[in-house]
């Protein structure tokens, strides 16, 4: 894995002309055809342009400002970041008068790269001016640049909301006589109606989406965007404010994989990084473009939709054999958080519903049942916010749901039903308010490239998760459950600072695990300093074996957050498939969360992380905005020698491993549990080294009992050793059961088995292979690197067995490795 960098094929364009005018909301219409393996229809998008945005802003950040003084002594730069206004400066552009209609119909004019000609055809313009420049021109029309890939769009018109019954009470002027302003205003008056009308600006959006068209509109793509102008409309705040775009995905598309799940029925979901989105709708990816959204999807009646969404949802049949599912999010969110699967899933309920279970749903309400703004003041984007919410803040346990194949049902049952109602109590014990009302968690299928994935309302896991005992599928339950709050709830601005959701994450699902386990406050110390020694290990070997620019949690520094005068960025290494895989930034953001929390004490950080959750949820932030906060709340004694320039110094902006942390391990004494695995590998050394005839009664090893994680240990420290012998190991095999075990530890033993050539064992290396696909990717390269004929065979012949079920980045990724 040992691949240069190459910004051209690694870096990441956002295209999209943020600056000029956001998408407030999308309104999705989707068929599902598993038979072609495409999503067709179409999805309205309802804009507001840059003055208008700025507008709000300022009015937001006033009513911030004279609210809660606090809030504004600890923000850099803006005292209060409101996405997509507060936190850019705008520039104006304005005028625009009729459209014109170009293209035929709804025929798909792409080619065979996917790029449509009707646009220079029409207008004899050349189309790449219009990517980089996308703003006023004098005379030149102005251009909505969309990020999109992988899609075929067949027609781009203007939406005649004008049309819709009703609608004229969101016609403030009565004096406009120019029909193209007139729908405008309509939709800048929806997309700000105030969070107590949520329902009817809902309503209104999807009786917009189903408006006629007025008038086709000029469209281009290219291999990232799509580029849409309307003839005669020069600023964006002329050009047309809801926009409908009909289109088809591609059977090929990196947005959604096409699989097969554990019990061999089709089904489709979404697969998040690297390129988030674009691939399933057009869209503005950047962080800033925050809007809500909702859905309608097709499908045949056998299958289930699971959604980013406010509501559990329930299939409405169409027709024999199609039923239909709407969803809905209120709060706004970047439009890489939508998160969708369709499948043959199965609800998987407890054997009892215990009380605890029924007491949730009992606390459970809806926005409608709100009194918003009953607590506190916040200082997001108005929308029906659950941080104002008093039964919002006293609910442990929010309303849960948990899908997966029918064959699973036994392992779900056993395994994961019963942690949820415990990882949600640990979590609002430990941070407060659930910022979503509800959750359903799905068991992906066996290529889902990664252990779990966290979106609104909806957490993907890995099957991965349910072997063994509970601990795997604990901590990573309840590391996807801290990214309610860090990276949904709270966002990176620049999404370079991927430590800000996976570091967070990765420091609270040791706190929450250990709250959902009761642990006594000595054990749980005990045990985050066992998983500290663990992640230290791993760093240092990310840091060896990885490029020095990608250990970088801060790669754009002082720039970091900035975007051109339109809008568009680059995310640097964003589409480097070794990058899926890296941990440094959950490791090194982990290791800074918990120095902080050590220098402060965890009572005092803990209490300032919950304040920091209620300023700051609903918004976007920066490294400086936490940091600056966090030394504002540090007693003065302890906060000596700690600035934002230093800890950006030695934490975010250098690569390898940080200083203050290298001091850390080297003075740091080892924990009770750690102590107790050097004990067993001891015993574990002398059993390899003693001769196979020598046996005397009374010398025999007694081995311990051990966790998980110490498992995990003693097998790395083993891994140190040159040579086991075949009976060391297969008598570790026995003491431990390890092929029963978790996937963590299941991960080491295989890589024993490779090192030692350990034959009788090849079955676990090839079942790990394909059933965990989710960690087995280093495997292959172990296999390739041991220069073992046989295992070369193994590693290739597994590889040909899931290669077509793999995901993308994977299969490049051992590809490269194999061939």
């Amino acid at each position: 894995m040992d691949r240069k960098l190459d910004p051209s094929r690694d870096d990441l364009p956002l295209m999209a002309n943020t600056s000029h005018i956001l998408v407030k909301h999308y309104a999705l219409d989707l068929d599902v055809d598993f038979e072609s393996q495409i999503m067709e229809g179409s999805i309205v998008l309802f804009f507001e342009s840059e003055n208008r945005c700025r507008k709000r802003s300022s009015s937001t950040e006033e009513t911030c400002q004279s609210e809660s003084s606090e809030a504004r002594t600890v923000r850099m730069p803006e005292p209060c970041h409101v996405p997509g206004t507060s936190t850019r400066t705008f520039s104006s552009k304005t005028g625009y008068s009729d459209f014109v209609i170009c293209g035929k119909g709804e025929k798909d004019t792409s080619g065979k790269d996917g790029n449509h000609d009707n646009w220079e055809q029409a207008s004899g313009i050349s189309s790449s001016k219009y990517c980089c420049d996308t703003g006023n021109h004098g005379s030149e029309d102005f251009v909505l640049v969309l990020d999109c890939c992988d899609l075929s769009v067949l027609k781009v018109e203007e939406v005649d909301v004008a049309a819709v019954p009703g609608i004229e009470k969101f016609t403030r002027s009565p004096k406009l006589t120019v029909v193209s302003e007139l729908r405008n205003q309509i939709v800048r008056e929806l997309v700000t109606l105030p969070a107590d009308r949520w329902r009817e600006q809902l309503d209104y959006f999807a009786r917009c989406s189903q408006a006629p068209g007025c008038g086709e509109l000029l469209f281009d793509t290219d291999t990232w965007s799509l580029q849409i102008r309307k003839r005669g409309a020069q600023t964006a705040t002329d050009f047309p404010h809801a926009v409908r775009i009909r289109y088809r995905t591609n059977a090929q598309g990196r947005s959604v994989t096409w699989t097969s799940d554990q019990s061999g029925r089709p089904c489709v979901y979404t697969m998040g990084s690297p390129i988030n989105n674009r691939a399933l709708f057009p869209c503005q990816e950047p962080p800033v473009a925050m809007s809500t959204w909702q859905a309608t999807v097709r499908a045949a009646a056998s299958f289930v939709v699971l959604m980013s969404g406010e509501h559990s949802a329930k299939p409405t049949q169409l027709q024999e054999g199609c039923s239909s599912w709407h969803y809905y999010v209120t709060m706004p969110m970047p439009a890489s958080t939508f998160t969708i699967a369709v499948g043959s899933w199965t609800e998987m309920k407890p054997e009892t519903c215990s009380s605890n279970d029924l007491a949730a749903e009992r606390r459970s309400f809806s926005p409608s049942d709100a009194d918003f703004g009953c607590v506190g003041v916040c200082c997001h984007v108005d929308y029906p916010c659950r941080f104002q919410n008093a039964s919002a803040a006293i609910q442990e346990i929010i309303p849960h749901r948990v899908f997966a194949p029918v064959c699973l049902q036994g392992a779900c049952q056993e395994t994961l039903l019963p942690l949820v109602p415990l990882c949600l109590s640990a979590a609002h014990s430990v941070l407060g308010t659930h910022p979503f009302s509800r959750l359903d968690i799905l068991i992906v299928p066996a290529n889902f490239p990664s252990l779990g994935m966290a979106s609104p309302h909806i957490i993907f896991l890995s099957q991965s998760t349910l072997i063994g005992r509970s601990h795997l599928c604990g901590t990573r339950l309840c590391h996807e459950i801290a990214h309610a709050w860090f990276g949904l709830a709270i966002g990176a601005r620049d999404w370079t600072e991927e430590w800000l959701s996976e570091g967070f994450a990765t420091h609270l699902e040791d706190v929450f695990w250990a709250k959902a386990q009761q642990l006594a406050p000595h054990e749980a110390r005990e045990q985050q300093e066992l998983r500290a020694c663990l992640r230290w290990r791993r760093l240092q070997d990310e840091v060896r074996s990885s490029p020095e620019e990608m250990q970088v949690l801060r790669p754009n520094k002082e720039k970091t957050g900035f975007v051109s005068d339109s809008g568009s960025s680059v995310i640097k290494h964003g589409l480097n498939p070794e990058k899926v895989f890296m941990q440094v930034h959950y490791l090194k953001g982990y290791f800074l969360l918990r120095f902080l929390a050590r220098r402060l004490g965890d009572d005092t950080y803990f209490s300032f992380l919950r304040k920091f959750v209620h300023t700051f949820h609903g918004q976007l932030i920066l490294s400086q905005d936490f940091l600056q906060m966090l030394l504002e709340n540090i007693p003065e004694e302890k906060g000596l020698e700690l600035s934002v320039e230093s800890i950006f110094q030695d934490w975010l902006e250098s690569s390898g491993i940080p200083q203050p942390l290298q001091t850390e391990r080297q003075a740091g004494a080892e924990c009770g549990l750690v102590r107790q695995v050097g004990v067993e590998v001891e015993k574990w050394n002398r059993v390899s080294r003693r001769p196979r005839k020598r046996k005397r009664r009374g010398t025999e090893e007694v081995f311990e009992k051990l966790l998980p994680d110490q498992l995990v240990l003693l097998l790395e420290h083993l891994l140190e050793q040159k040579t086991l012998n075949p009976r060391t190991l297969q008598r570790l095999e026995r003491t431990y059961h390890l092929p029963q075990q978790d996937a963590e530890v299941r991960h080491r033993w295989c890589e024993l088995i490779v090192k030692h050539k350990y034959t009788k064992a090849y079955k676990n290396v090839e079942r790990f292979l394909q059933e965990d696909q989710a960690m087995g990717i280093y495997l292959y390269g172990e296999l390739m690197l041991s220069e073992d004929a046989r295992q070369q065979q193994l590693a290739r012949r597994c590889f040909e067995l899931t290669k077509g079920q793999m995901d993308m980045c994977s299969a490049q990724v051992v590809a490269e490795m194999l061939f």
